[in-house]
């Protein structure tokens, strides 16, 4: 194909695993990548000739204004984020900046090209915040009680409606727990699994847990995600419209941390603590949205999921 796509944070964990895919699958004739390397590795991106790699900040209107001219951009792919709950409540300024004002300088410049047959932002789970009613369904009430959740709904909302007002293709995904090989355990914005499979490379993995470990996640394979994102771009149903993605099974730490000790055959020492502020009790979200449409049929099992990390390791 000869299309020319934008890919933000794509020298991130989730970025570098879709521009692999567009790559591999033969979809893109150019691929520009906006990465700051705050989250993100150079080392992740592959080594291609149809790549261009910018390290620049996708908050600096300039940059994106000139990268518009520079290029057509057919698809856009808007993962950069401040990722940490945590960030975003110590520096909400400056989490504003990258996770709303950003997306909105992404989505006037998609307007002012046109053509674009695709715009889609990655959001969060965080938007439903502490979701009494499990599993978080799209057609829930939302409730983001960090900046970080607040700035995801808020985006969206513009995403969604930039489809409504102007007649930009867009989709929202709302994210819950993703995780697979690349995500970085050193970093704050890491998720509790590579987290603990780094700890599980020792010979006694030694864990920290905030919380007493009944609290549940949603956990998603990182190549699932992507296999949905790209479904989505000739499904006219995703257009102007926000979906989960989400396997619809809660997972307990405490039983995350049994299935480690399965697959690596060793027994961890956990440390319980306070609960940290911001952080959700519990979530799981309904797939049933991006089944129905098309976007995916089957997951990958998270026993499949964490060997396969395992073996990246």
């Amino acid at each position: 194909m000869n299309d020319t796509y934008l890919v933000t944070g794509g020298a991130g964990f989730i970025g570098s695993h879709f521009v692999e895919e567009i790559l591999t699958g033969s979809f893109a004739s150019k691929v520009v990548i906006v990465d700051n390397l705050s989250m993100g590795v150079r080392s992740n991106i592959p080594s291609d000739s149809r790549i261009q790699f910018i390290e620049g900040d996708v908050s600096d209107p300039s940059l994106i204004k000139r990268l518009f001219s520079e290029n057509h951009f057919d698809y856009v792919a808007h993962f950069a984020a401040i990722a940490n709950v945590q960030d975003s409540i110590d520096n909400p300024v400056l989490t504003h900046k990258v996770n709303f004002d950003a997306t909105l300088t992404l989505l006037e410049a998609a307007r002012m090209q046109g053509s674009l047959k695709r715009f889609v932002f990655a959001s969060s789970a965080a938007v439903y915040g502490d979701n009494p009613n499990l599993p978080c369904r799209e057609t829930d009430a939302v409730n983001p009680i960090s900046p970080y959740g607040i700035d995801k709904y808020s985006s969206e909302r513009y995403v969604v409606n930039f489809a409504k007002l102007y007649g930009i293709p867009t989709t929202a995904f709302r994210f819950f727990n993703i995780y697979g090989p690349r995500q970085n355990p050193d970093s704050p914005y890491s998720g509790v699994i590579s987290i603990f499979a780094d700890r599980f490379k020792n010979i006694q993995p030694d864990l920290k847990i905030f919380g007493d470990g009944n609290q549940t996640r949603d956990f998603v394979y990182v190549k699932d995600l992507i296999r949905i994102i790209i479904s989505s771009f000739t499904n006219d149903r995703a257009v102007g419209d926000v979906f989960n993605i989400c396997t619809s099974k809660s997972t307990s730490l405490n039983a995350l941390i049994h299935a480690f000790e399965i697959i690596t055959n060793k027994k961890a020492t956990v440390s319980y603590y306070e609960p940290r502020d911001g952080d959700i009790r519990d979530s799981v979200g309904s797939n049933e949205k991006i089944v129905s449409n098309g976007f995916i049929s089957s997951f990958t099992s998270l026993e499949m999921g964490l060997s396969e990390l395992i073996k990246s390791l």
